[in-house]
């Protein structure tokens, strides 16, 4: 069966059409969110790091990522937390050692998605530096293996082009055997290469059940030659999702949220995504207007019509969606009704 998991609504919305979604990036929304979705069975949340609003622009208030994971850590139970991380804010030691005691906090709930980042303007106003895409991959690979370096040995020494470690302890270790589960994604050659490398998990961007099954074979692929075990490695992919009573009410609400504003002040980071991403498929502002390309696996429509698509993507060797919706409460106690227990009582194909 494929798990259902979450994107943690930090910039206040997902829409960049829309003005007001009515969830406002505070943490005591987020709170409400994050507990909704463990009560209701969900299995993972993402926390994005970004500092400035990639959804509704930079001028607006966005929630940071690592301080609201270990928030929710000791107010959730059972609901996996993954934290995103950008190598150039932080170093890979210090980021060890804050993961290692997230996983204590969430008693072994702790997960990592490894982002090598793309908004060049956002990286000169908190860093001062920006790579070029190549160079961040090469980055994220030393960061990566630093991690687990330190998760798995009692020393570790580094001394890479970007980072350098002496004899370095870690205490404790994670609470999780093997260290802190890292996710990635990436459609370039460099990106696919290094998290078939280093990298535990994959996570796509949103696409038709052609694209992922041809995605998640290339990965298992490269990681078998790279001389690991493809069957040990999960692949993730993130969707938006509408479901309502009709098939009809579904179609409406996507043709609201899909009509394309392009003065809108979430759309500056537009330019920067595509330019300093080298993707492996054409995304136009329409794809842009929902975040990640949430709209490619069309889930919308009835429960019943949803959970036969989310079939389809675990027969292609799907094992996690994670969701965006709006408004983000409502929809979560609404999939937790409709979805969840038809997904889990279907019969598993293939």
């Amino acid at each position: 069966m494929i798990d259902l998991g979450i994107w943690l609504p930090v910039f206040g919305g997902w829409l960049r059409n829309v003005d007001d979604e009515g969830m406002p990036p505070t943490f005591a929304y987020n709170r409400k969110v994050a507990q909704a979705a463990d009560a209701a069975g969900f299995s993972t949340m993402l926390i994005a790091e970004l500092n400035l609003n990639d959804i509704n622009g930079p001028s607006h208030p966005a929630l940071e990522c690592w301080t609201t994971a270990s928030a929710l850590a000791p107010v959730t139970d059972d609901i996996r937390i993954m934290a995103a991380i950008r190598p150039g804010f932080r170093e890979p030691a210090v980021t060890a050692k804050m993961a290692s005691n997230i996983d204590h906090i969430s008693d072994g709930r702790f997960e990592i998605n490894l982002v090598s980042a793309w908004w060049e303007e956002e990286m000169k106003m908190y860093v001062g530096d920006w790579l070029d895409h190549d160079a961040r991959y090469d980055r994220s690979a030393e960061f990566v293996q630093i991690l687990k370096g330190l998760w798995s040995q009692e020393r570790f020494s580094f001394d890479g082009d970007f980072y350098t470690i002496e004899d370095t302890i870690l205490q404790p270790k994670p609470v999780q055997s093997g260290g802190v589960p890292v996710y990635a994604g990436g459609g370039s050659e460099e990106g696919r290469n290094m998290i078939a490398t280093h990298c535990d998990h994959y996570l796509m961007h949103g696409g038709t059940v052609d694209k992922i099954a041809g995605d998640i074979e290339d990965l298992r692929e490269r990681r078998a030659e790279k001389g690991h075990d493809p069957d040990e490695m999960k692949f993730g992919m993130a969707a938006y999702m509408i479901c309502r009573d009709s098939e009809q009410e579904a179609r409406e609400e996507l043709d609201r949220i899909t009509t394309v504003d392009y003065e809108a002040e979430g759309f500056d980071s537009y330019d920067d995504f595509v330019e300093h991403s080298e993707l492996d498929s054409e995304v136009d502002l329409k794809d842009y207007s929902v975040s990640n390309r949430g709209l490619r696996p069309d889930l919308v429509g009835t429960p019943d019509q949803i959970v036969e698509k989310l079939n389809a993507y675990a027969d292609a060797g799907l094992d996690l969606v994670l969701l965006q919706c709006s408004p983000m409460l409502e929809e979560v106690q609404r999939i937790g009704r409709e979805v969840l227990p038809r997904l889990k009582s279907a019969p598993v194909q293939g």
